[in-house]
């Protein structure tokens, strides 16, 4: 076969452009650090490099989604605590005042004191995030929810919590009603009352004894004093008479109807009566501070009016306490599932970020030995062109 000097000038040509546009394309890849840079190079690795790419999107868009819960309850937990030592400090001043040698003017004192804390709790309750909201505005608020009425503390946004995307559904605000203003009656299963008249007894708060006894009906005990000074009381339920019509009374002694336990202390008069009613919610802190601050602030009070005053302004005090506390416990909660949220999306923006590069990153080490290989080719593609270059007839004439 016969092979002309133009032929293999041009086939050594060939051969050392394309051993150099390899040898480009590995430095290129070594100098990236990517084995796919454009879907060409390999439609099924690119495909799979744009899916964890967009995992990781979606766990970086859902991440700033939890900073910002995390934000806004770490700053309503520090709110609850600054409440709930104003209300351990009102309860304190509330004890103080059922001391008997207290005056009128010393109970007037503590009723002022527990009114300024009564201000400083509804700052607490209106207390914005800083960034236009509020930490107890429910399901949004641009303006602050509790606003003082005539009629007591109203909650004028929407009850409820504002959430995160459903992937996270974590809170970005508290249910400030929730929180602030449900609350249930007495202990929770019953509340009692003395009666208007009442001056010289008074009943204490109860517990359940049965609670497969309790009927959730109002009662009602109506005391009698008789000639010879003796005392009972006739128990009716839902306004009927009962089969309790002339039990002796006796102080300190506790009195059971239907579950429910009770004691009545002090000297009932003729027609004193009192109620045991189904506990309610919705009892706000606000409201059991009004009640206490104006109990306190009114004078001329019979000693078991005093003691009345103070167990139920106690009683009240403690539930509104029991009711924050468990939205305190609750914030808690969700700071903990927070903590675990973000452990988990930065599993899966590590997982996605692994597949990624096993898709589209390049072994170094063999693109090392790649680029090796090729270079290798290429300077001896360029030894085997200079050759070729010096077979001409001028060249072996010199010779």
């Amino acid at each position: 076969m016969r092979m002309s000097t133009a032929l293999t000038y041009n086939t050594g040509v060939e051969t050392l452009t394309r051993r150099q546009s390899d040898l480009a394309e590995v430095q290129a890849r070594l100098t990236s650090g990517k084995r796919v840079e454009k879907a060409s190079d390999d439609p099924a690795a690119a495909a799979r490099a744009e899916r964890a790419l967009a995992g990781i999107q979606r766990s970086e868009t859902s991440q700033r989604a939890v900073d910002a819960s995390r934000v806004s309850m770490t700053q309503t937990e520090s709110a609850m605590a600054d409440a709930l030592a104003l209300m351990q400090e009102a309860r304190e001043g509330l004890v103080a005042a059922g001391n008997g040698t207290y005056s009128d003017s010393e109970r007037k004192g503590m009723a002022d004191k527990l009114q300024a804390i009564r201000t400083q709790l509804f700052d607490v309750a209106n207390r914005s995030d800083g960034a236009g909201s509020f930490l107890f505005g429910g399901q949004g608020a641009t303006v602050a929810p509790f606003v003082d009425a005539p009629g007591g503390v109203v909650f004028r946004s929407t009850p409820g919590e504002m959430l995160t995307e459903q992937g996270t559904a974590l809170p970005l605000s508290n249910d400030g009603q929730a929180t602030w203003m449900s609350a249930r009656t007495g202990n929770g299963v019953f509340e009692t009352r003395a009666g208007a008249m009442v001056k010289d007894a008074w009943i204490a708060n109860g517990s359940v004894s049965d609670p497969s006894a309790v009927t959730g009906s109002s009662y009602n005990l109506q005391f009698s004093v008789s000639a010879t000074g003796a005392t009972t009381y006739a128990v009716l339920k839902d306004g009927v008479a009962t089969a309790v019509t002339a039990a002796p009374y006796k102080a300190g002694q506790d009195i059971t109807v239907d579950g429910m336990t009770f004691r009545i202390d002090g000297t009932p008069a003729q027609g004193d009566s009192f109620d045991v009613l189904p506990s309610t919610g919705g009892m706000d802190v606000f409201e059991a501070l009004d009640k206490a601050v104006a109990d306190l602030g009114t004078g001329l009070h019979t000693k078991a009016q005093l003691a009345q005053n103070n167990g139920d302004n106690l009683r009240n005090l403690d539930a509104v306490i029991g009711t924050m506390s468990s939205a305190r416990s609750t914030v808690g909660t969700e700071l903990k599932r927070i903590d675990s949220e973000t452990d988990r999306l930065d599993t899966m923006k590590l997982g996605n970020q692994t597949v990624r590069s096993n898709a589209e990153d390049l072994d170094m080490v063999a693109a090392y030995s790649d680029f090796q290989t090729k270079q290798s080719g290429y300077d001896a593609a360029l030894k085997s062109y200079s050759m070729v270059q010096r077979l001409s007839l001028f060249q072996y004439l010199n010779g």
